[in-house]
């Protein structure tokens, strides 16, 4: 027989997890294998997305290994505290296309007992800190950076590099728009 898995809400702990690092890295895919193993536990769980994040599909958080889980678009991380009721862990990836208010949200999430785990990049294409990212680093109890293998030496890699041309910030894609590099390749393909 299994016992409940319930903690008493008035003297639970919440915190704050980051998981960080360029594309292509096992970001979302480190963010389902945790949400899973609280889902074992027992635990209740919501997951929420940007709504602007549709390369794989509309709703599901889905990994580049296709590996997916049922979640919530938001068009801000305000309607994640409107969103949650009796929850013990709340899941948000590719935080960094959120607005800087999402550092607040998953403060007071934390500080309700609740446990954030928080996927996202933490540099842009121009090796820049992205969004939120940097914020949730200083606050988080827990950082984890991932990393992905530099296409052009099979280092380590921590640098998204885009490949098609454009100034936006903002642009969706895969293997056909990034690619990730290592410090010494991604400054060899930057250099001005």
């Amino acid at each position: 027989m299994f016992l409940e898995n319930k903690i008493d809400p008035a003297t639970r702990r919440g915190w704050i997890e980051v998981i960080c690092g360029s594309m292509f890295s096992g970001k979302t895919e480190e963010l389902i294998r945790r949400l899973n193993r609280a889902r074992i536990a027992r635990q209740k769980v919501e997951i929420f997305k940007p709504a602007v994040d549709v390369r794989y599909d509309e709703e599901q958080v889905v990994s580049h290994d296709a590996n997916a889980i049922p979640s919530t678009p938001v068009e801000s991380a305000s309607q994640i505290l409107l969103m949650i009721n009796e929850v013990d862990v709340v899941g948000i990836d590719e935080a960094q296309f959120f607005d800087t208010e999402l550092v607040s949200v998953c403060n007071q999430l934390a500080n309700r007992g609740i446990r954030v785990i928080v996927a996202g990049l933490d540099m842009d294409f121009k090796g820049k800190p992205f969004g939120p990212i940097p914020s949730l680093l200083a606050t988080a109890e827990y950082v984890t950076k991932v990393h992905a293998i530099c296409i052009q030496c099979g280092n380590l890699a921590q640098y998204s590099h885009r490949i098609v041309e454009g100034d936006n910030l903002v642009v969706l894609g895969e293997k056909e728009t990034y690619e990730p590099l290592c410090r010494r390749c991604y400054n060899e393909k930057n250099k001005s």
